[in-house]
């Protein structure tokens, strides 16, 4: 009697002599290597997903630099951000350089650093009124264009252009060590920091090139989607848009500082 199954209707192991075919050596052998169990796939990146990292990140820095404007004075602030700032560096190195990137990391960084941001900001409010929402502003701006150039395409990140805009942030970092060290010993280091014509042109060189920064991050974000990266590689994408945006909002109310005086 023929089953109904369509299944034993195809192949029928040779019970009806001339009609069906026996499996192959070879078809028992993959039969017998198939794994009984296939994991799911393993969910990957969207750009979705980094929106909604970078939200949480930025929305963490932005709520902690606002408890500590309006809930710590002034002069103690300035204390807490030091402190504040240093525990940032370390948990910061340690993200860059391990690239093990998740929630409790970032979010922690974003807290320490929304810290010491906040008391920043706050001194600087306090000098030079309406600073903060200018360099607020001038950050939106910087982001939104560096956006626009990375989607037209205006100018594309090459590996030689990721060497270079690497190098000089490095570049930048020493200068800033070498003033600090120097600036223990007079009032204005190797002249970087301070409000002349070499202060004012190493703030605007400091803007470009966070602006940079942020276009190998777009790109970073854009490769790693179409490469199919796994979801938790947006926590890493959102640290480093974190990064660039703090970079370009304090160099731009240094700058703005400049010409306040």
């Amino acid at each position: 009697m023929d089953s109904r199954n369509p299944a034993f209707r195809r192949v029928s192991f040779g019970q009806h002599m001339g009609q069906g075919h026996a499996p192959s050596p070879q078809l028992l052998h993959e039969m017998y290597n198939r794994p009984a169990y296939t994991p799911p796939a393993q969910r990957t990146m969207t750009y979705d997903d980094v929106v909604v990292k970078g939200f949480l990140a930025l929305g963490t820095l932005v709520l902690t630099g606002a408890l500590t404007w309006t809930l710590v004075p002034l002069p103690t602030a300035m204390a807490v951000a030091v402190v504040a700032f240093l525990l940032q560096l370390g948990l910061g190195l340690f993200i860059s350089f391990t690239q093990k990137a998740n929630a409790p990391l970032v979010l922690a960084f974003s807290a320490l650093y929304g810290v010491g941001i906040g008391a920043i900001s706050h001194f600087f409010e306090t000098l030079y009124h309406g600073i903060v929402l200018q360099a607020v502003i001038g950050t939106a701006l910087a982001f939104g264009g560096m956006l626009a150039v990375h989607s037209l395409r205006i100018i594309r990140v090459t590996p030689k252009l990721t060497r270079f805009v690497v190098a000089a942030g490095f570049a930048m970092l020493g200068l800033m060590l070498i003033n600090l060290v120097v600036a223990l010993f007079n009032d204005t280091g190797i002249g970087i920091r301070s409000d002349g014509p070499l202060g004012i042109a190493f703030s605007v060189v400091a803007i470009l090139l966070g602006c940079f920064f942020l276009l190998l991050d777009f790109d970073t974000i854009e490769q790693g989607v179409q490469a199919g990266a796994p979801e938790k590689f947006a926590w890493y994408c959102a640290f480093a848009l974190v990064l660039s945006l703090v970079w370009i909002y304090l160099e731009l109310l240094r700058l703005l500082s400049y010409f306040r005086e």
